[in-house]
C-alpha cells in the first residue's frame, strides 16, 4: 500500500503543483507590475516553495565537464567501466597525462543516489583518478536480474577493485567509504587481504561509518535495535507496483528513508526552508539557489532491495557481527586480523547524529595485526554527518588529510 498511497498523493497534488508553477511564472514575469512589489515577491516565493514541496525529484547528473589539475583546466569525461544489475562503476576520466592514485569512492546505498557525493568527487578530481559506485534504484531493476544483499555488495566492491587494479600500471587502488558502505568495504579489505589479492586496496578511508554501533548509539541505532526483525519486514518493506520496471520486487522505499532523515532534524530543515523563503522575497538568488541545490539532491531518493536492507539491520545494527568477529561472507568468516598492509584512516564528525563518535574509530582497533603507523584517526570539530564529505569543512580541512594519507601510501 505504501507505493499506492504515494501515487495517490502525487495525483492529488499534481493540479495544485501545476497551478503553483504557473502562478510563480506570472508573478515573476518582468511585464507584471506585481513582480516589483513586496506582496508580489512574497506570493511568488510561496508559490515556488509549494511547487518544490510537491515535486518529484529525479536522479540528478554528476555534470562534471572539467577540473583544475596543476593550475590548468582539463576536460573530464564520464565513462562506465562495468555495468552490473544493481550498480555501475563510473570513472571520471581527466584529460591529463598525470598518473595519480586511483581511488574507488564507494557511495552509500541508503536511499540517496551516488550524486550525493558530487562535492566529494569534485574536491578529489585535481589530485586523484576517481571512480565511483553508481548504485541503481531498485525499483528500476527487473526481477529477472535477481536479488541483491549485503554479500552481493561485498562482491561488487571486490570486483570493482580488481577492475581498477588491473587498469593502467596495475598499482593497488585506494578506497574511500562514505557512511553505510564502511562495513562491506572493511569486509572486502579483510577478505582480499586474507587471499593476498594483488588488487586489495593500498588504503581504506572510512568516513562516518557504522563499524561498531554499540559506541555512542544515535537515534538511528536505537530505532534499528529496539524493534525485532519481523517489525521491519512487516512495516517498512513494500512491493513495487506494475508501473515500474522492477514490478514485484520487495524494497525499502527511498521516500521512507528520506522521511526518517528529515524528521531527525525537522527543526533545522524547517529553518532552512524559511531562510530560503526570505531570500526569495529579498531577491537574494545566490543564497536561495544554494539551498535549492542542496534539497534538489537531498530529496532525490532511490529504493534499496528488501534483502539488503534487512540483512544490514541484522548484521550491522542488531548483531554487531563485524566488531564481535562473527560476520560471515557467503559462509566464510570475515577476519579483521587479516588486514596487515591496508593503511586505515578513520574520520568522524564531532556533531554526527547518524554515526556517533567512536563507531568508525573502532575499525582501527579491530585490525589487530596492522602496525599502528598504518592507522590514523581524525575527528572533525564542528562537522555533522553530511559535513564530513561535503561542504567547506570537507574541502578545507578533511580532504587535505585524505589526500596526504593516499599520497603517503601510494
Amino acid at each position: 500500500m505504501l507505493y499506492q498511497l504515494m501515487h495517490w498523493q502525487k495525483q492529488a497534488t499534481s493540479p495544485l503543483r501545476i497551478g503553483a508553477e504557473l502562478t510563480h511564472q506570472l508573478l515573476t514575469h518582468p511585464g507584471n507590475p506585481l513582480a516589483y512589489t513586496n506582496a508580489g515577491r512574497a506570493a511568488a516565493a510561496f508559490a515556488e516553495m509549494f511547487e518544490r514541496f510537491t515535486r518529484h525529484f529525479a536522479k540528478p547528473a554528476f555534470g562534471f565537464s572539467h577540473a583544475q589539475v596543476d593550475g590548468k583546466t582539463v576536460a573530464v569525461h564520464e565513462e562506465i567501466l562495468e555495468r552490473r544489475p544493481f550498480c555501475q562503476l563510473r570513472h571520471f576520466k581527466r584529460d591529463t597525462k598525470r598518473q595519480d592514485p586511483k581511488v574507488l569512492l564507494v557511495a552509500p546505498m541508503s536511499g540517496h543516489f551516488a550524486t550525493l557525493l558530487r562535492g566529494t568527487v569534485e574536491r578529489m578530481l585535481p589530485t586523484t583518478d576517481v571512480y565511483i559506485t553508481d548504485w541503481r534504484d531498485a525499483k528500476l531493476v527487473p526481477l529477472s536480474d535477481g536479488s541483491f544483499d549485503l554479500d552481493d555488495y561485498v562482491d561488487y566492491v571486490i570486483e570493482f577493485l580488481e577492475t581498477i587494479g588491473k587498469a593502467g600500471d596495475g598499482s593497488r587502488p585506494h578506497m574511500l567509504a562514505v557512511c553505510q558502505p564502511s562495513v562491506p568495504c572493511y569486509a572486502a579489505a579483510a577478505l582480499m587481504s586474507a587471499d593476498k589479492n594483488p588488487h586489495r586496496p593500498a588504503t581504506l578511508t572510512l568516513m562516518g561509518g557504522p563499524i561498531d554501533t554499540r559506541e555512542a548509539p544515535t537515534a538511528v541505532n536505537t530505532m534499528a535495535t529496539e524493534r525485532p526483525h519481523v517489525w521491519f519486514e512487516q512495516n517498512v518493506i513494500a512491493t513495487i507496483p506494475a508501473t515500474y520496471p522492477g514490478a514485484g520486487r520487495r524494497v525499502y522505499p527511498g521516500f521512507l528513508q528520506l522521511a526518517g532523515f528529515m524528521s531527525m532534524n525537522l527543526g533545522s530543515h524547517m529553518m532552512s526552508h524559511y531562510e530560503m523563503f526570505k531570500h526569495l522575497v529579498q531577491g537574494d538568488d545566490d543564497s536561495a539557489d544554494a539551498t535549492k541545490d542542496f534539497y534538489d539532491e537531498y530529496r532525490s531518493v532511490c529504493d534499496m532491495t528488501a534483502e539488503f536492507y534487512l540483512q544490514t539491520i541484522d548484521v550491522v545494527f542488531q548483531d554487531h557481527a563485524l566488531p564481535r568477529g562473527t560476520m560471515e561472507h557467503r559462509g566464510r568468516r570475515v577476519d579483521a586480523g587479516a588486514i596487515t598492509d591496508v593503511a586505515l584512516l578513520a574520520i568522524e564528525g564531532e556533531r554526527d547524529d547518524i554515526s556517533g563518535l567512536g563507531q568508525t574509530k573502532a575499525a582501527l582497533t579491530l585490525a589487530t595485526n596492522l602496525p599502528e603507523s598504518e592507522k590514523h584517526y581524525v575527528m572533525a570539530k564542528g562537522a555533522g554527518h553530511y559535513g564530513i564529505f561535503n561542504g567547506s569543512k570537507w574541502r578545507k580541512t578533511i580532504a587535505p588529510v585524505v589526500e596526504q594519507w593516499i599520497a603517503t601510501h601510494a
